[in-house]
């Protein structure tokens, strides 16, 4: 056994587990070990790593945690805190960028596991919006609409104005559930009528309504209703 794995509890360091059998195969706790790269005084990464996922409950709250919280876990100070928002935001980039680049309704499960990291884990509802060119391809996205933990309210006219403001020529319309249950409400059908009977006068095309809950997101296209 290397010096390298002495240092690493269990059977293979999870930067050679990593290299020989990819990146998919490695635990949240094993990725975020690597990413740290270093614990603190009488703490090894791993355990650091552990640590935070059960002090947070899950890899994307961690990500989404403001520096006070963090800062309370031991062996976590400015510099590791800097690490973790910058990678958050380098995959949130990432997403935008290849939902700019392709027809947004060729990469479904990308549009999906987007929306999950940017919706799963709020407390309260939002309403977001994804502005789309005549190819499908992502323009911006906005959230234009903040409610309580059961409800949003939204405005038809203000999609309307924002899609010609950059000019859309369709839609992807998406909010969250934070009671978790992705299943639509009677009222988020009715809302999303009334957005494409708004959006009809102006030619502009609604795609899609995503409902995001915990773990799993409700598509109106793929149930018929759009």
């Amino acid at each position: 056994m290397t010096k390298r794995q002495e240092l690493w509890p269990g059977v293979m360091p999870p930067r050679e587990k990593l290299l020989q059998q990819g990146a998919k195969e490695l635990s949240d706790q094993e990725l975020l070990a690597i990413y740290l790269r270093t614990g603190c005084r009488g703490m090894h990464v791993m355990e650091l790593a552990k640590n935070l996922l059960e002090e947070f409950g899950s890899l994307h709250q961690l990500l989404m945690a403001d520096f006070d919280a963090m800062a309370r876990t031991k062996g976590m100070g400015v510099a590791k805190f800097s690490q973790l928002v910058a990678v958050s935001e380098l995959s949130r980039r990432a997403y935008l960028r290849h939902l700019s680049a392709e027809n947004a309704m060729l990469s479904p499960e990308i549009i999906r596991e987007y929306l999950q990291n940017l919706l799963v884990f709020r407390e309260r509802e939002v309403f977001l919006v994804l502005f789309l060119d005549n190819q499908h391809r992502v323009i911006r996205h906005e959230e234009m609409f903040a409610g309580t933990i059961g409800h949003v309210e939204v405005y038809p006219r203000e999609i309307v104005r924002g899609a010609m403001k950059v000019n859309a020529a369709a839609l992807i319309l998406a909010h969250n559930h934070p009671s978790g249950r992705a299943e639509p409400s009677l009222m988020d059908r009715k809302v999303t009528e009334q957005i494409i009977r708004a959006c009809q006068l102006l030619e502009i095309r609604v795609l899609d309504h995503l409902v995001v809950g915990h773990g799993e997101t409700v598509s109106f296209a793929e149930r018929g209703w759009i």
